[in-house]
This record gives structure tokens, sequence and C-alpha cells, in this order.
């Protein structure tokens, strides 16, 4: 039981804040594809640990606003635009 609450304390430590999300987010939209994962995280105006930035860069490719290239290069690919387009239209609603 002790191991489970020190790896889930652990876990918690490396999900980022939504000021962090934010901040990866408007720095990727800045600079998107001219860094690789690495590079990205050195070059980020704030420091966080690698584990928290790992965990960003996964929420952000599973919410599909960034994609990684063949190369490795980390991509913005949100659209607010066409996204506010589609979700306005009628015939895609669930009801």
């Amino acid at each position: 039981m002790g191991l489970i609450r020190i790896q889930e304390r652990e876990h918690q430590i490396y999900q980022p804040t939504l000021e962090t999300i934010r901040m990866v987010e408007c720095f990727i939209g800045e600079h998107s594809g001219e860094y690789k994962r690495k590079a990205l995280w050195q070059h980020l105006p704030k420091k966080m640990m690698y584990q928290t930035f790992k965990n960003t860069i996964e929420y952000l490719l599973e919410s599909n606003k960034i994609a990684i290239d063949r190369d490795g290069y980390i991509v913005w690919i949100w659209d607010p635009e066409i996204a506010r387009k589609y979700l306005l239209r009628k015939d895609l609603a669930i009801e």
C-alpha cells in the first residue's frame, strides 16, 4: 500500500499546471517546426522538470494541438477557427 502512495505522489509531481501547458502551447505556436523535443524543452522561457515537459507534450499530442513530423520536429497544428467552424455546424451536433 505504501508503494502505491509513493508512486501516486511521484506521478502527481510531474503533472503540468494549466499555466505550464499554456506557456508550452504559446512557445510551440511561435516556434512551430523549429525544435525537436529535447531542444524545445531547453529553450522554453521557464524551466521545468523533463518529466513534466514530457507529460505536457503527451497531453498536447492527445488533444491534437501538436504533431511530431518524421524528423522529430514539433509542429503546432491546432486551428481554433476551423474548430469553431465545425463546432457550429448543426449537422455535426451530438443529440
